[in-house]
C-alpha cells in the first residue's frame, strides 16, 4: 500500500509539473477593475505645426490651463502639461520651428517647451507691480545679435526675451505713464516695435521702441472724447478700430501713420442700415478686415488704406471665423463657418476677395454637440499640388473635432475635463427571457464581431482588427453589461460638466452611455451666462418596479450672481432624455433634499432663494399633504463666508407676498453665530453625507462601551484671522491661528471649540459618523498637519441597569432631540503629514460595517488610501495589551505614507478636483471615482474582500485539488480493502 501511495503521489507531481506555469497580473494592472481617461479641456488657442518630416501635430492651450500636443491623424495626445488652477495660459506660439512658447500667470511667466517631447527648455519670470493685459508676440525674423527675440507685454511693462535661454534682454516700463497697452506689433523688416493703448483720461498713446536696446524713439498721444469701449482691433500696421464708450454705436478708426494720430468716426447704422441693439467688436486677426456683431448678424467691414470703411458682407449669427492663414507669399485666407439645416457649412475665402471660395463644404453635426465656438484652420498640399484645408473646431459642449474633406476625422469629448457635480444611478434589472446580447447589439454588429474573431483565429487580423477584437471582448465582458449585477459594481455615473452637458458613464469601462446638452443651460437671450450647479436624485423607483426608470434633477441658474433666476431640468437616467424643465422666476442659493417621497417615489425638495423663501418641488397637492406632516421638523442653515456669520432657519408659513403660490413658504431665523471680522474669517464648512449609513452607535473603548454622538445636524467650521486667509506665508506664526468648531445646526449650540496656534489654511476636512478629520499647515513646525476630533454621547454611557432597559425606563430608549442639551465628551489628536492636499473623502459601504479609509488627493494628483486607525485619538507610544487587542496602533508623530496604498497606483489624475465614493452591494467593497482634467475609477476593499472570493482566485487549482483528493481517497480505499482481504486469508 505504501508503494502504491508513493507511486500515486509521484504521478500527481509529474502531472502538475507537466502543466505550463502561468504568471498573471492583478486585474487592476490590466484595466479590468479600474480605468483612467485623459482629457485636456476646452481649447481656446491652437497652433499647427506640420513639418515635412515627422508626425503632423497641433499644439493647443485650454481653459483648464493645459498645454498639449495632439496628433492630427487620430487626435491622440503626444504630450501634455497641466499648469495648475492659478497659472492660466495667456498665449501660445511656436518659435524657431522647435519651441512651444507659453505666456501664463497674467503675463508673469514665459516658458519654452521642446516641441517633439514637451520637455521644458527654459522658464523666465517677468517682474512687475501692476496687473495689466498680457500680450505675447513671436516675430518670424526679429533678431538681436543673432538671437531671435520674443516680445511680451505683462505686469505693466514690455519685455524683449531671448528665445534661446529666456533671458530678458531689455524692458520698457509703462507704469509711470498709467497706459493700458492694447496691442504690440513689429512691421515686417523694421527694427521698431509699436506699443499702442489708452489711459484713464481717454488719451490714445503710440510708442515707438528700438527693438535692439529698448530705447524709446518716439511717443505720440491724442485725446478722444469719451474714450473707447472694450479692446482695440489692429487691422493694419498703422490703423486700429474701436467702439466709442458712450453709445457703442460709433466705429472709431485710429490712424497713426508717421506718428500722427487721427480719429475718424462712422455710425454703424450708416454701414449696415437700420440696426437695433448694441454693437460688439469681435476679436479678429484678419489684415484689413474686422467684424462686428449686431442683432442677429455678423458684419465684416474692410478698412481701406485711406482709413475709409467698406461693407464686405453680412452673415446670420451664429457664425464663427478663423484668423488669417498665410498659404503663399502675399496670399492669405480665412475660414468662415455657419449653421443651417442641421449642418455646419464651412467655406475658406481669400482675405482680399470675399466673393470667391477656395473651399465650400457641408457636414452633418450631432445636435447634442451644440454650436461651434471656435475654429482654427491649417492647409496641406494635395497630390495634385493644390491646397487642401483642415479645420480644428471647438464645440459648445467643449468637445474638439477635426474636419477634413467634409468628414469628421476624429472627435475628443473634452467636456469631461470640467465636471462640476457627480451622482450615480442603478442600471436596469435583467429580465428573464431577454438576452442582453440582443438588447445591446444588432444583427450586423453580431456578424461583424464573429468575422473579426474568425480572422483573429486564422491569424489574418490587422493591428486595427486586433484592437477592435480587444474592444469587443471588453465590451462583452461581464463588467460592461447594461444590467445590474448582484454585487452592485455596475452602475451609471451621472456627471454634469461646466458646459451644461450631462453624461452617463458606465463604471465597467468608463464609456459614455449617453449624453445630453441641457437646453436650459445653453447661452441665449432668455438665459445669459447659464451655470450648472448640482445634480440630485429625483426619482428612485423600487427595485420591483421593472417598468419605471430613475431620474435626476439638475439645478442651475441664468447668470453668475446668486440672485439670478433658477432653472430646473429632469432627466431619465436610462435613456438620457429630458422629461421636463422649468425656468423659474426666483433664484436658488440652496437645495434641500427631504427624506420624503410621494406615491410615484419622487423625492421632495426645498429650493431656497436669496431672500430665504422656500419653494417645494414637485408642485403637486400630494407633495403638500406629505410635506405638512414634517413641516415642523424642517431646519436648515446658511453660511456667509464673506460677512462671517452662520444662521439657522426654520419654516414659518406660506409666503405672505405670494399668496397665490401655495408651494412657497416664508422662513425665520432661529439662531445666528457672528464671528468677529478682525480676528476670524470662515475658510471651511463641512457636514456629514445625508445618505451615510452607521452600522452601530456603540464602540468599545478601554473594555467599556461608549456611544458615538451621531447626528446629521453637526457642522464643522474652521476660521483663521483675515491676514492669514491668503497663501501660506502671508502671516507669521504669532499672527495666525486656526479655530475649529463643531456646531449643532438646529439649535446653534457650539458643542466643541479648539484653537491651533501658529497654524494656517487652506483647510480640507471630511466628516463621517462621529468624527471629523481636517488638514492644515503648521507655521511653527513648517509642516502640514492632520487632526482628528471624535465626539461621544456621555449621557447614554450608563447602560448597566438591565431592569430599566427591560421596563423601558432606561435612557437608551428615550428619543434623541437636538433641543435636549447633550452630555458629550471629545477626544482629539494631531499628526504631521507629508503632503499638501487637494481633496479628502472617506470610503462608504452599504451597511457601514467595513472599516473606514480616508482617500486623500495629494498635490501630486494621486489618491492615497489611509486607514482611519492611524488617525485614532487614543493612539499612545506604548499601548496597553487591551488597547492592542482593540487594534490601537502605537503612536508616531507622522502619518505613514505607504507606496502600496495609492489607489491610483502609478497613474496621475491631472488637475484633481474631487473624490466621490459610492457603496456597492457587496459590503466589503467601495467604488471610487476621481475627477479633474482626467478621470479615474476603481474599486477598493478597506478590510479586504472578507465576504467574497478575490477576482484572481484560481478555480482551476481548486478543482484539481478536489479531483486529486477524491482520487487519493479512492486509491487508499482500494488499497485498504485489499490489505484487509489479505489479512483475512492469513
Amino acid at each position: 500500500m505504501a508503494m502504491a501511495i508513493r507511486a500515486f503521489l509521484l504521478l500527481f507531481v509529474l502531472f502538475l509539473s507537466s502543466m505550463k506555469p502561468s504568471f498573471s497580473l492583478y486585474e487592476d494592472q490590466v484595466g479590468l477593475m479600474d480605468w483612467h481617461q485623459k482629457y485636456i479641456g476646452k481649447v481656446k488657442q491652437a497652433v499647427f505645426h506640420t513639418q515635412k518630416t515627422g508626425r503632423k501635430r497641433v499644439v493647443v492651450s485650454t481653459e483648464e490651463n493645459v498645454i498639449a500636443s495632439l496628433d492630427l491623424r487620430h487626435g491622440d495626445i503626444f504630450w501634455r502639461h497641466v499648469l495648475g488652477s492659478d497659472d492660466a495660459i495667456d498665449g501660445i506660439d511656436i518659435a524657431l520651428g522647435k519651441y512651444v512658447i507659453t505666456l501664463s500667470s497674467n503675463g508673469s511667466i514665459l516658458r519654452a517647451w521642446n516641441l517633439p517631447d514637451g520637455q521644458m527648455v527654459w522658464e523666465s519670470s517677468l517682474q512687475g507691480i501692476k496687473p495689466s493685459k498680457s500680450i505675447s508676440s513671436v516675430p518670424a525674423n526679429l533678431k538681436v545679435d543673432k538671437d531671435n527675440v520674443i516680445l511680451v507685454f505683462g505686469k505693466g511693462g514690455l519685455h524683449a526675451v531671448s528665445s534661446i535661454d529666456g533671458e530678458v534682454l531689455w524692458k520698457k516700463d509703462f507704469v509711470a505713464e498709467s497706459v493700458e497697452v492694447q496691442q504690440i506689433f513689429q512691421p515686417l523688416g523694421s527694427d521698431v516695435v509699436y506699443a499702442v493703448g489708452s489711459d484713464a483720461s481717454s488719451q490714445f498713446h503710440v510708442y515707438q521702441i528700438n527693438v535692439k536696446n529698448g530705447e524709446l524713439l518716439r511717443h505720440n498721444a491724442a485725446t478722444f472724447p469719451g474714450g473707447f469701449s472694450g479692446e482695440l482691433v489692429l487691422v493694419s500696421t498703422d490703423i486700429l478700430v474701436g467702439l466709442d464708450s458712450a453709445t457703442r454705436s460709433n466705429l472709431v478708426t485710429i490712424n497713426f501713420r508717421d506718428g500722427e494720430i487721427s480719429f475718424q468716426q462712422t455710425y454703424v447704422s450708416n454701414l449696415v442700415g437700420d440696426s437695433s441693439g448694441t454693437a460688439a467688436l469681435l476679436p479678429s486677426k484678419l489684415p484689413g478686415i474686422f467684424a462686428i456683431k449686431t442683432n442677429a448678424l455678423v458684419i465684416f467691414i474692410r478698412v481701406t488704406s485711406e482709413g475709409k470703411l467698406e461693407l464686405v458682407g453680412k452673415i446670420n449669427d451664429p457664425a464663427v471665423f478663423s484668423d488669417a492663414l498665410l498659404i503663399s507669399e502675399g496670399h492669405q485666407v480665412f475660414a468662415l463657418l455657419q449653421h443651417g439645416d442641421g449642418k455646419i457649412h464651412l467655406s475658406v475665402k481669400p482675405v482680399h476677395d470675399w466673393s470667391s471660395d477656395l473651399l465650400k463644404e457641408s457636414t452633418v453635426m450631432d445636435q447634442q454637440w451644440g454650436l461651434v465656438h471656435k475654429i482654427f484652420i491649417n492647409n496641406y498640399i494635395r497630390t495634385d499640388r493644390s491646397n487642401g484645408f483642415r479645420a480644428l473646431i471647438v464645440m459648445e459642449d467643449h468637445s474638439l473635432l477635426l474636419l477634413q474633406q467634409g468628414e469628421i476625422v476624429w472627435r475628443r469629448e473634452d467636456g469631461l475635463a470640467s465636471i462640476v457635480d457627480v451622482t450615480t444611478s442603478e442600471l436596469p434589472v435583467e429580465k428573464d427571457g431577454v438576452s442582453v446580447a440582443k438588447v445591446e447589439e444588432n444583427l450586423f454588429e453580431w456578424l461583424k464581431g464573429h468575422m473579426l474573431k474568425l480572422k483573429g483565429t486564422l491569424m489574418l487580423a490587422s493591428p486595427e482588427d486586433v484592437a477592435a477584437i480587444q474592444g469587443m471582448r471588453l465590451k462583452s465582458s461581464e463588467k460592461s453589461k447594461m444590467t445590474r449585477d448582484h454585487n452592485g459594481f455596475r452602475k451609471l455615473l451621472i456627471v454634469l460638466t461646466r458646459a451644461g452637458k450631462l453624461f452617463a458613464l458606465h463604471t465597467g469601462d468608463g464609456r459614455v452611455v449617453w449624453s445630453l446638452l441641457l437646453p436650459l443651460l445653453r447661452n441665449s437671450e432668455a438665459c445669459e451666462n447659464p451655470t450648472g450647479l448640482n445634480i440630485y436624485q429625483w426619482q428612485i423607483p423600487h427595485h420591483h418596479a421593472m417598468d419605471e426608470n430613475p431620474s435626476v434633477l439638475i439645478v442651475g441658474r441664468c447668470g453668475r450672481s446668486s440672485n439670478a433666476p433658477a432653472v430646473l431640468s429632469f432627466v431619465d437616467t436610462y435613456t438620457g432624455k429630458e422629461i421636463n424643465s422649468f425656468r423659474l422666476t426666483h433664484s436658488v442659493v440652496q437645495v434641500i433634499p427631504l427624506p420624503i417621497t410621494d406615491s410615484t417615489e419622487q423625492r421632495l425638495h426645498l429650493i431656497i432663494d436669496v431672500d430665504h423663501h422656500a419653494y417645494l418641488y414637485p408642485r403637486t397637492s400630494e407633495a403638500i399633504s406629505r410635506f405638512q406632516l414634517e413641516f415642523s421638523n424642517v431646519y436648515w442653515y446658511s453660511v456667509d463666508r464673506d460677512n462671517g456669520f452662520i444662521k439657522g432657519h426654520v419654516l414659518k408659513g406660506n409666503c405672505i407676498q405670494k399668496l397665490a403660490d401655495e408651494f412657497c413658504y416664508d422662513s425665520k431665523d432661529i439662531w445666528s453665530i457672528v464671528f468677529p471680522s478682525d480676528s476670524e474669517k470662515i475658510i471651511a464648512a463641512v457636514t456629514r453625507k445625508l445618505n451615510e449609513v452607521v452600522h452601530t452607535q456603540a464602540k468599545v473603548i478601554d473594555q467599556d462601551v461608549m456611544y458615538k454622538y451621531v447626528s446629521k445636524n453637526l457642522l464643522f467650521v474652521a476660521t483663521v484671522p483675515p491676514k492669514a486667509s491668503g497663501e501660506i506665508g502671508t502671516a507669521t506664526p504669532e499672527e495666525s491661528w486656526l479655530v475649529v468648531y463643531l456646531i449643532d445646526t438646529v439649535t446653534g449650540r457650539v458643542l466643541h471649540r479648539m484653537t491651533h496656534h501658529g497654524s494656517q489654511g487652506p483647510v480640507h476636512a471630511v466628516f463621517s459618523e462621529n468624527w471629523v478629520v481636517y488638514h492644515y499647515f503648521n507655521l511653527r513646525a513648517h509642516r502640514y498637519e492632520m487632526s482628528v476630533v471624535e465626539i461621544y454621547d456621555q449621557s447614554r454611557a450608563d447602560n448597566k441597569d438591565v431592569l430599566k432597559l427591560v421596563l423601558g425606563k432606561h435612557n437608551l430608549t428615550s428619543p434623541i432631540s437636538s433641543y435636549s442639551r447633550p452630555e458629550i465628551v471629545t477626544k482629539s489628536q494631531s499628526y504631521f503629514f507629508t503632503h499638501s492636499v487637494k481633496a479628502i473623502a472617506v470610503t462608504s459601504t452599504a451597511k457601514g460595517i467595513t472599516s473606514k479609509h480616508l482617500l486623500i488627493g495629494t498635490i501630486g494628483d494621486q489618491v492615497l488610501s489611509l486607514d482611519k486607525r492611524y488617525l485614532d485619538p487614543r493612539r499612545s507610544v506604548n499601548p496597553t495589551q487591551a488597547e492592542r487587542e482593540e487594534g490601537i496602533i502605537p503612536l508616531t508623530d507622522s502619518l505613514p505614507i505607504i507606496p502600496q496604498s495609492y489607489v491610483t497606483h502609478a497613474l496621475m489624475v491631472e488637475g484633481l478636483r474631487g473624490i466621490v465614493t459610492i457603496p456597492a452591494k457587496l459590503e466589503s467593497t467601495a467604488l471610487v471615482f476621481v475627477h479633474g482634467v482626467d478621470l479615474f475609477y476603481t474599486r477598493i476593499a478597506p478590510s479586504r474582500t472578507y465576504d467574497s472570493l478575490t477576482d484572481d482566485f484560481s478555480y482551476a487549482l481548486l478543482l484539481i485539488t478536489i479531483v486529486a483528493l477524491i482520487g487519493a481517497i479512492f486509491v487508499t480505499w482500494v488499497l485498504s480493502e485489499n490489505k484487509e482481504l489479505r489479512d483475512k486469508w492469513r
